[in-house]
């Protein structure tokens, strides 16, 4: 029979313990590495898989597209032909391996610990951006909605649990609810440029009016369709500064 005096022992060093694991997931030290399970591990990658992620470097200015040569200050082909109501893009990955089963771990699976490293990436290229253009700090930060039918069904919303993170990681107030879908649209995933443009049409809808700076919030730029017209629909109502934030972008 246990003792009252051992249990409520036991119950401390439970509560310590607890605690302790807390403080250590705050700092982003707990855990093993999800890419190759080593020991040691930072915002759940170490430090040698976090540094073979394929990192954007070389990208458009406007929408984040990855180029083939040294570019800061390029425009990609599209951005100059058709500019996009948004005015700056951050996507600190490319969307190819392991970068894209990590996403689809997470968005498909609910495994958030694959998560874990790139939004952390995402807020460290937002904090390096803001620091260099203290002007383009966002009034609040949108995620991209998600209808009711869809969230029931994944279980949540990745671009809101992303918000959420960037949100308290870098103090910034989060309007989950300030764009809407009005309707459910087909998987983009499977469709092509034309066919997400097609899919997406009169899909977003404004609750409110947004301030005039704003960022929004997604996993992944594709073709930047999405992207496009949620900039759009936040221009109609009164946004005048809009970025995109995302944790990766797709390669032509």
């Amino acid at each position: 029979m246990i003792k009252p005096s051992e249990w409520l022992s036991t119950l401390n060093t439970l509560l310590v313990n607890s605690r302790s694991d807390f403080l250590v997931n705050k700092e982003g030290r707990a855990g093993c590495c999800v890419g190759c399970l080593h020991p040691v591990a930072r915002n759940g990658l170490c430090q040698g898989c976090y540094t073979d992620l394929p990192w954007n470097r070389w990208h458009c200015r406007c929408c984040a597209l990855p180029l083939p040569f040294p570019a800061s200050d390029y425009l990609c082909g599209e951005c100059l032909q058709l500019p996009p109501a948004f005015d700056v893009t951050l996507a600190p990955l490319r969307y190819q391996f392991p970068v894209a089963a990590m996403i689809g771990r997470y968005k498909y699976q609910g495994q958030r610990a694959y998560a874990r490293p790139l939004t952390a990436a995402l807020a460290d290229l937002v904090r390096e951006s803001l620091l260099r253009q203290p002007q383009l700090q966002p009034d609040v930060l949108i995620p991209a909605p998600m209808h009711p039918k869809r969230r029931r069904q994944r279980g949540f919303n990745q671009a809101r649990d992303i918000a959420e993170q960037l949100s308290t990681r870098l103090d910034i107030p989060l309007a989950g609810n300030l764009v809407q879908r009005q309707r459910t649209a087909q998987a983009q995933r499977t469709l092509n440029r034309a066919q997400r443009l097609a899919n997406l049409q009169d899909v977003f809808q404004t609750t409110g009016t947004p301030p005039p700076r704003i960022a929004i919030v997604d996993d992944v730029v594709t073709t930047g369709a999405t992207a496009r017209l949620l900039a759009h629909t936040l221009q109609q109502a009164g946004a005048e500064h809009i970025q995109i934030w995302a944790l990766a972008r797709t390669p032509a």
